[in-house]
C-alpha cells in the first residue's frame, strides 16, 4: 500500500512547490471547497494535525479523495504549472490523511445535541456520507441504508490497488464513530415513503447509477457486466483472451485489472478514437504498462459462443459528414478465442426521480456519473436543503 502515498521526500519537495497564491484558484477549484492553499501552509509548517483537521472540515473523505481525485479540480487549477508542473495536491491531501489516521493526532468531533429529527439516507457512497455527516454536524439523528454487505457504494467498483478496501471501511467507521451514524448494511429499500412511515423525518436518495447501459445486439448476455467484474474481478480471472468493450474509465479499470490477474492478451474495443476516450494522462498510462490493445473506430455487432470461446463480431466505424458516428459497410468480421467479454459501457439511474416535500435526492442518481469529490458535494448540498426545510 505504500506506493499509494508520497515517501517522505516527495511529500516535502510537493509542498515547496506552493507559492502561497492569494487568491487560492485551488479552492474555488475544488467541489467541497477543500482548501490546498491553507492545509499546505500548515504542513509546512509542521502542524499536520491542523493540516488533516482543514481538510476534514471540508472534506469527511479526505483520505479516500485524495487516492483517487483527478487532476481536472485542483491540479488543474494550480498556478505552478505556468513554472513547471502543478502541485500534486490530491496526493499531498492523501499523506496529510493518511499520517493523521495512523497516528491518531486528529481531534474527535464534537456533536451537538439532538434536534429530535432523525433523517434516513439511502446510499453509503460519497454521496450518502456527504450528507450524513453534514446532516449530523447540526444535530439530526441519521440512518444510512446500504443494499449491499459493506459500504462504499460505488466505490468498491475502483480496483483495490488504487482504493484498498481497508480505506473506505476505515475513514466510514470513523465517521459514524465521530458522528453518531447508524448504518444498516443488507438493507433494500424499494419504496422510501415506508421510511417516512417508520418515523423518519425525511429522506435522501443517493443510490448512485445501478443500471449499466446495453448495447442491445445479439448475444449481449454472453457477457459479463463490468460492475459484476469490478465486484469480483477474481471469479471471472483467466490467463488467455479478454474482451472489454467501452472507451471510458470503467473499461479502462476492467482492463487493467484483467492483464493484471495474468490474461494472455486484453482488448479494448472502442467505438469512436483515441482522442475521443474520456479518460485521463493517468488512466492512459496505466492502459500502457498493463499492455492493453486499444482497437478504436470499432463497434460490436455482435457476440457468440462456440463451446468454451467466445467470439466476438465487429465492424469499423467513421464520422459522416454531419460528424455523426456510422458503420463502415463490408468491414464486419469475427474475431473468436476469447474466454470473457466485458460490457463497460457505464450506467444510468435505476429509478425515476419523485422529489417530493420530505424525499430528496443526491449524487450521481440525481446529476449522473461524476466523481467521488463531486458527489460528496452533492451529498452535502441536498443536506443543505434539509436542514434549510427545518429551519423555517
Amino acid at each position: 500500500m505504500s506506493e499509494l502515498y508520497l515517501n517522505k521526500a516527495q511529500f516535502l519537495a510537493e509542498l515547496e512547490k506552493c507559492l502561497q497564491c492569494k487568491s487560492k484558484p485551488c479552492t474555488a477549484a475544488c467541489p467541497v471547497k477543500c482548501s490546498p492553499h491553507d492545509f499546505i501552509k500548515a504542513a509546512k509548517e509542521g502542524d499536520m494535525k491542523a493540516a488533516a483537521e482543514i481538510i476534514a472540515r471540508q472534506n469527511p473523505l479526505g483520505e479516500v479523495c485524495g487516492l483517487i481525485c483527478p487532476d481536472k479540480f485542483c491540479v488543474c487549477a494550480c498556478l505552478r504549472k505556468h513554472i513547471d508542473a502543478p502541485i500534486r495536491i490530491p496526493a499531498v491531501q492523501a499523506e496529510i490523511m493518511r499520517s493523521a489516521r495512523e497516528n491518531k493526532v486528529m481531534t474527535d468531533a464534537q456533536n451537538p445535541e439532538f434536534n429530535g429529527k432523525r433523517i434516513a439516507v439511502v446510499g453509503s457512497g460519497p454521496a450518502g456520507m456527504g450528507a450524513a455527516v453534514k446532516l449530523a454536524q447540526v444535530g439530526f439523528g441519521v440512518t444510512i441504508f446500504e443494499k449491499e454487505s459493506v459500504v462504499g457504494g460505488a466505490l468498491n467498483l475502483i480496483p483495490a490497488e488504487r482504493l484498498p478496501r481497508k480505506i473506505i471501511a476505515e475513514e466510514w467507521q470513523k465517521l459514524c464513530d465521530n458522528y453518531g451514524l447508524e448504518i444498516k448494511l443488507n438493507a433494500q429499500i424499494d419504496n422510501y415513503e415506508t421510511l417516512l412511515q417508520k418515523g423518519f423525518a425525511a429522506v435522501i436518495a443517493a443510490t448512485g447509477e445501478q443500471k449499466s447501459r446495453a448495447l442491445g445486439i445479439d448475444g449481449e448476455n454472453l457477457a459479463v457486466d463490468y460492475q459484476q467484474y469490478l465486484q469480483n474481478p477474481q471469479k471471472y480471472q483467466s490467463e488467455g483472451n479478454i474482451a472489454v468493450v467501452g472507451g471510458g474509465a470503467a473499461a479502462v479499470d476492467c482492463a487493467v485489472t484483467a492483464a493484471r490477474q495474468g490474461a494472455k492478451h486484453t482488448e479494448m474495443f472502442v467505438r469512436r478514437g483515441l482522442s475521443h476516450m474520456r479518460i485521463t494522462e493517468k488512466e492512459r498510462k496505466s492502459l500502457l504498462e498493463a499492455q492493453v490493445d486499444i482497437t478504436t473506430m470499432t463497434r460490436v455487432t455482435k457476440i457468440e459462443k462456440n463451446g468454451n470461446d467466445l467470439t466476438v463480431y465487429t465492424c469499423k466505424t467513421r464520422f459522416n459528414a454531419e460528424n455523426k458516428l456510422e458503420d463502415i459497410p463490408q468491414t464486419e468480421v469475427a474475431r473468436s478465442g476469447f474466454d470473457y467479454i466485458i460490457l463497460a459501457l457505464g450506467s444510468t439511474r435505476g429509478e425515476e426521480i419523485r422529489e417530493s416535500e420530505k424525499i430528496f435526492y443526491a449524487g450521481d442518481v440525481l446529476n449522473g456519473s461524476s466523481t467521488a469529490v463531486e458527489a460528496l458535494a452533492s451529498g452535502q448540498q441536498t443536506a443543505a436543503k434539509v436542514v434549510a426545510m427545518f429551519a423555517v
